[in-house]
């Protein structure tokens, strides 16, 4: 039961930043994971597994709502899924205190990225989004073997390149359902699921914080979250790299 408490809170925690700056659940859950001395390849299931449900329901909130370009939708989707399925299998075949370091210095970069991305300012006139397909495919990639990084890889490139907000974030987040289905299914018929502690705490977690990240969205700034996500993450990343290497 203190175990399922512990996952609760970090689902709480992590639902709580993403459901506030619409970013880093994966990245936030998946650096507490592996700084507790989970493996990378359970860290990434457990985090994904959870996060179908999570992903599931932001998306269909942003398609009720008319946040979904459908053709940016698919040209996310379809990449992203072929890219987390290569993602997940290679992480389950390669052994966990192998790739920990390696996955701790890419997300302490994403760390990094979600810091200036809170202190550049970005203009709002920009060329229409390009390489969509490549950005979703690596994007799925790189989300399942470091466990999190599709939302501060691919939002943040599209928001970049110049489109919409509204689009941008309703479509990568329902697009991110799809890659966490293909991903959750790949770890289960490799590594399987059988952490349901982890699981069903993130899950019961993420639920508990989704109202309250609402109103943390409206009131608190984004740019002072982001600052301090970034921070966290770094500060996981490092502590993480300093135990593995020692």
């Amino acid at each position: 039961m203190d175990d399922i408490f512990l996952y609760v809170v970090i689902g709480f925690a992590a639902q709580m930043i993403d459901g506030a700056i619409g970013m880093a659940y994966g990245v936030t859950a998946t650096s507490v994971l592996l700084s507790s001395g989970v493996p990378p390849a359970t860290a990434s299931a457990c985090v994904h597994a959870a996060e179908t449900f999570t992903t599931g329901a932001s998306g269909i909130a942003h398609w009720k709502l008319g946040n979904v370009d459908r053709q940016l939708l698919w040209r996310l989707a379809l990449p992203g899924a072929i890219g987390g399925a290569i993602g997940a299998y290679v992480l389950s075949e390669f052994d966990g205190d192998t790739l920990k370091p390696y996955i701790s210095v890419y997300l302490l970069l994403l760390g990094l990225v979600i810091i200036w991305k809170a202190l550049v300012k970005r203009s709002l006139e920009a060329p229409k989004p390009r390489s969509v397909a490549p950005l979703g495919f690596f994007g799925g990639l790189l989300d399942a073997i470091g466990g999190g990084g599709w939302g501060p890889i691919v939002t943040s490139s599209l928001l970049g390149q110049g489109a919409t907000p509204r689009y941008a974030i309703g479509s990568v987040n329902l697009a991110e359902f799809f890659v966490t289905l293909t991903i959750s299914t790949t770890f289960f018929l490799t590594v399987g699921l059988s952490l349901w502690p982890i699981i069903t705490g993130l899950i019961i977690g993420g639920i508990i914080a989704a109202p309250f990240a609402a109103l943390a969205a409206k009131h608190v700034p984004a740019r002072l979250l982001m600052l301090a996500v970034g921070l966290v993450i770094i500060g996981l990343s490092v502590n993480t790299l300093v135990k593995t290497l020692l």
